[in-house]
C-alpha cells in the first residue's frame, strides 16, 4: 500500500474499490485497520481511501506532535496527491473532530460530512479519563488490562456477552504489528482536548449526517444531538445496541445509513 509525504509527515493510506471517493478518518489511539469492519462492504459502492492519522500505524514519525488542525491538513493534503476535487468525508471519534475542522476550513473538498460517535468538543470528564488512560501507560501497566479498560468505554454491555468477539478484539490489539507509542497517544490526547469548534457550526455548509449510538458513554447521543443540531439541517441517526465503536457492534447498518446519506439529494 502507498505512502506519500504530505506537510511533515511520511503518510500511509489506502484505497479499496471505485465509484465515488469517500475518505475515512480515525479516532484517538486507532488508524485505517479500525475500518476493517466496513471497508469491504462500502468498497463494493465507493472509492474507500482510509490512511493512518499522523501519530499512528505506519504513519511516521510516530511522535511529531500534533493537533486536529494538522491532522485536517493531511486530510486535505492526501485529497489533493490524489487528484480529488472533493470527496465524502467520515470521521469518528476524534476524526470526527478531524472532519468538522476540514468542512470549517476547506468546504470546497468536503461534498458531504459524516460524523459518527463524536461532538464540537471534548468533555472535561474525558479529558480526565484519557489523561488516566495516559498515566495507566506511564505506570507500566499491563497491555492486556489497558485495552479492556478502554474497551469498557467503547463497546456496548452486549458486545462484553459475546466472548469470542470480546477475545479477538484483544487478541488483534496485543498483536497489532504497528502499535502507537505512549508519546503519540499522549500527543492525540493534548490535540483532543484542544479543540472545540462549536461557535464554528453554524456555518458548515456540507451536507451532514450524524451517527450515534444509542450506549455510547464517551459521547452520549443526547448530548452529541444537542451541539452537532447547530450545524444547518444536520441529520441524525440513532444506533440501537450500540456504543461508542458504532461501525465495529452495528458494520451492516452503519454501512447502510452511509450509503443512504451518500446516494441522498
Amino acid at each position: 500500500m502507498p505512502n506519500v509525504i504530505v506537510n511533515d509527515v511520511d503518510l500511509y493510506y489506502e484505497i479499496h474499490g471505485k465509484g465515488l471517493p469517500i475518505l475515512l478518518v480515525a479516532g484517538l489511539a486507532s488508524d485505517s485497520q479500525s475500518w476493517q469492519p466496513i471497508v469491504k462492504d462500502l468498497s463494493r459502492h465507493y472509492r474507500v481511501i482510509t490512511f493512518d492519522n499522523r501519530g499512528a500505524g505506519r504513519t511516521r514519525p510516530q511522535n511529531i506532535e500534533t493537533s486536529i488542525q494538522d491532522i485536517a491538513g493531511d486530510c486535505i493534503a492526501l485529497i489533493r496527491h490524489l487528484g480529488l476535487s472533493s470527496v465524502n468525508l467520515l470521521g469518528h471519534s476524534m476524526g470526527g473532530f478531524v472532519a468538522l475542522d476540514c468542512a470549517i476550513r476547506y468546504p470546497e473538498y468536503v461534498s458531504k460530512l459524516i460524523l459518527a460517535g463524536t461532538s464540537a468538543f471534548n468533555s472535561e470528564r474525558n479529558n480526565a479519563l484519557f489523561h488516566d488512560w495516559i498515566s495507566y501507560i506511564e505506570s507500566g501497566m499491563n497491555p492486556e488490562l489497558w485495552f479492556r479498560n478502554i474497551f469498557y468505554w467503547i463497546f456496548s454491555k452486549r458486545f462484553f456477552e459475546d466472548k469470542e468477539a470480546l477475545n479477538t478484539a484483544i487478541r488483534f490489539a496485543m498483536e497489532y504489528p504497528y502499535p502507537q507509542t505512549a508519546i503519540a497517544f499522549k500527543n492525540q490526547v493534548n490535540a483532543i482536548k484542544e479543540f472545540n469548534c462549536t461557535g464554528n457550526l453554524p456555518g458548515i455548509t456540507s451536507k451532514t449526517m450524524v451517527i450515534c449510538g444509542k450506549e455510547d458513554l464517551l459521547f452520549p447521543p443526547e448530548e452529541s444531538a444537542r451541539v452537532l443540531q447547530a450545524i444547518p439541517e444536520a441529520l441524525f441517526a440513532f444506533v440501537e445496541q450500540a456504543a461508542h465503536s458504532i461501525h465495529v457492534e452495528k458494520p451492516g447498518e452503519f454501512v447502510n445509513l452511509v450509503q443512504k446519506f451518500v446516494e441522498s439529494d
